[in-house]
């Protein structure tokens, strides 16, 4: 993503000067403008949305979920949505598209000034990883190893750092990042057991960390990483919903199960129980068929070859039935079913029998019509059945091979 998609004017406020009030804003309608309309939506806009887009100017970045709350009618119509994010793109704000973490709106808010990577590493426990005195000899405890050696950067050193980016330092650029690692491997930690490694989740903040470095603006008065922690959730969360599980989830899928992970948290704690789909669905505006089909969908696909442990070779598949496979006595059974069939048919003339083994699929389990062999044997599809009623007639008469076919229907 370039510079001039995620900057705004200069001279903002910073992002404590007002509050998020923005989601109990009264409605008021304005034309969307000339380019927005142009994309095929005719919605107007609302006070909220007026609100936020402000708000969003201050701060250079503006959540999806924050949209769905301000502007509703972006969740069921996907034009308006385009048009409400062309709007935010072209006043020089990033959309974020994983959900918007609230608490992180919080702090942002009531302490503009707050380091984030002292908030989070305060609030959690340092691991084994970071204690243990044993030789380092784990990939991770290496890597939280060197990464706490780079020092934390004040607010001043920051702004010193992003003024030399513009110029082009490009060890102004990895000074930044190195300063900022620890906050990656904070959020990775709640990304844990959703499908991705501990590691690969901080690849993928780390990456979401770079894209941070290169679009944040210094003048606008926020720390650092206030906005990277923005980026490096998106670009986790982003990598979790399509690298995750072996099918991959849309993305709004995606949010939306979140979303249902949130709701049935906070009913549990209301209601004191686990919440019904229907009560669920409730909560979040979609039918129980809707939920009911998400939540199959969310089930995780474990792979027929996985080890059923460390120390077995066994597969998983070794382990479970196949319910299409026939046990030794059905095949038996078919086996000399047929046997009788090839009796009962050599009593037939080669084109009595070629009739039968044509009508009922003998060969090929594929049955066809009279008409079609009428077409075969150059008779008519009337013809075609009267010798099929005589054959079986005549098949039918008691004889021990009829008998022995009679044992099998009976």
């Amino acid at each position: 993503m370039t510079r001039s998609s995620i900057t705004a004017p200069d001279g903002r406020s910073n992002v404590a000067d007002r509050p998020l009030s923005h989601r109990a804003a009264t409605k008021q309608h304005a034309p969307l403008p000339a380019r927005s309309r142009d994309q095929g939506a005719s919605v107007g806009r609302s006070a909220a949305l007026e609100q936020l887009l402000d708000l969003s100017r201050r701060r250079g970045f503006v959540g999806l979920e924050e949209l769905r709350e301000a502007q509703p009618e972006v969740t069921t119509n996907g034009d308006l949505r385009a048009a409400v994010e062309e709007l935010f793109r072209t006043e020089g704000i990033a959309v974020l598209e994983s959900p918007a973490d609230e608490a992180v709106l919080e702090l942002a808010e009531e302490r503009p000034g707050l380091e984030l990577a002292e908030e989070i590493e305060s609030v959690i426990p340092a691991t084994d990883y970071e204690t243990s005195e044993e030789p380092i000899d784990d990939p991770i405890r290496l890597y939280l190893s060197e990464i706490r050696q780079a020092p934390l950067l004040t607010h001043k050193q920051e702004i010193e750092l992003a003024r030399r980016i513009e110029r082009g330092d490009k060890r102004a650029i990895q000074r930044l990042v190195r300063a900022n690692l620890r906050l990656v491997v904070s959020i990775a930690k709640k990304y844990v057991g959703r499908g991705l490694s501990l590691m690969d989740l901080i690849q993928e903040g780390n990456i979401g960390l770079l894209r941070a470095v290169t679009g944040y603006d210094w003048r606008r008065g926020f720390r650092f990483s206030t906005y990277a922690t923005w980026w490096i959730r998106q670009a986790i969360s982003r990598a979790v919903a399509d690298k995750g599980r072996p099918i991959r989830l849309p993305v709004h899928v995606h949010d939306l199960l979140t979303k249902h992970m949130q709701v049935s948290r906070r009913l549990t704690h209301e209601l004191g129980r686990p919440p019904t789909v229907e009560e669920a669905a409730e909560e979040l505006d979609v039918g129980p068929e809707r939920l009911h089909e998400l939540l199959r969908a969310a089930q995780r696909t474990v792979s027929l070859e996985s080890p059923v442990s460390v120390d077995e070779d066994d597969e998983l598949g070794s382990l479970l039935p196949d319910e299409s496979a026939r046990s030794p006595e059905e095949v038996a059974v078919q086996r000399v079913l047929k046997q009788h069939v090839a009796s009962a048919l050599d009593r037939l003339s080669p084109r009595e029998r070629r009739l039968l083994v044509l009508r009922f699929g003998l060969d090929n389990g594929q049955p066809q019509t009279l008409e079609e062999i009428g077409r075969e044997f150059g008779v008519s599809r009337e013809r075609i059945r009267q010798m099929e009623t005589e054959i079986l007639t005549r098949l039918r008469q008691p004889d021990q091979e009829f008998d022995k076919l009679r044992s099998f229907v009976e």
